[in-house]
């Protein structure tokens, strides 16, 4: 069973300072005892600038020899402050360039899957910023096809929640490096959003509300149909009783797989 934990699950520890990127591949490895983790650039960045800024590479190495000691695959990692659209065209190159250095952090640990947001935050949506997020997911994408792992936006915020748009968008980029992080169900309406952008899922998360809901299973069973083999995570912020709140959703989450595979066809 291809399980994960996204780390911006301890937001809160990280946030208390009880947590640390070694902190929380040492809870993944040993507490939940997994074999993948799902890393978030907020555990190694310098999140003092308005564009996070990656450490050296030896503080990467640092974290790439911790992974090979625990035996952890990089399912995915989630990266914030790399974004493509920005309205100011300098903000817009600083993010660009954030986004590449990501991509060759991401090559040097190990990663299956990157995700680099469409947007931030709700705005105005102009054929400038297609055409700009289209061209831009199509030079990342190859970045990353050439590293060997696939790269592209999370239904995560603004734009990005609107399944046509994510559909228009991919349908454009066609590329084999492009992939989506199907936040299963993190629509601004209805959940058919999840069956529209499954050609191209490289990654899936579900939360507290999306392993409550009874339509959980089916959205499974389909993405597995269709041919989805990736790792599945749990991206749950508890506000309270994290390790507590972890353990359940991750039981809950194996659980629905267990179920959905069992009653496929």
């Amino acid at each position: 069973m291809k399980a994960s934990i996204g780390a911006f699950s301890f937001y809160q520890l990280l946030s208390q300072n009880e947590m640390n990127i070694y902190g929380y591949l040492e809870t993944v490895k040993y507490r939940y005892r997994l074999d993948a983790v799902d890393l978030w650039n907020g555990f190694f960045v310098n999140r003092e600038v308005p564009i996070w800024e990656l450490p050296d590479d030896d503080e990467l190495l640092k974290i790439k020899r911790n992974l090979d000691d625990r035996q952890l695959t990089v399912a995915n990692i989630a990266v914030d402050r790399a974004h493509l659209w920005d309205a100011d065209p300098d903000t817009r190159q600083q993010l660009y360039r954030n986004a590449q250095a990501h991509l060759k952090a991401a090559k040097l640990l190990g990663a299956k899957t990157v995700r680099i947001d469409a947007n931030r935050g709700p705005g105005e949506v102009t054929e400038e910023q297609f055409e700009y997020t289209v061209r831009t997911y199509q030079e990342l994408a190859q970045q990353a096809s050439d590293y060997g792992f696939t790269v592209g936006p999370e239904n995560h915020t603004g734009i990005s929640l609107d399944f046509h748009w994510l559909k228009r968008l991919a349908e454009a980029v066609a590329h084999p490096g492009y992939g989506i992080l199907l936040h299963i169900d993190r629509w601004i309406e209805g959940n058919q959003g999840n069956e529209i952008v499954a050609p191209w899922v490289n990654h899936v998360h579900l939360d507290k509300r999306t392993i409550l809901s009874e339509n959980t299973e089916s959205t499974i069973k389909f993405l597995s149909s269709f041919g989805y083999q990736g790792y599945w995570a749990v991206e749950y912020n508890a506000l309270s009783n994290p390790y507590i709140e972890i353990e359940w959703a991750l039981a809950a989450m194996k659980r629905l797989l267990a179920s959905a595979s069992q009653s496929k066809g």
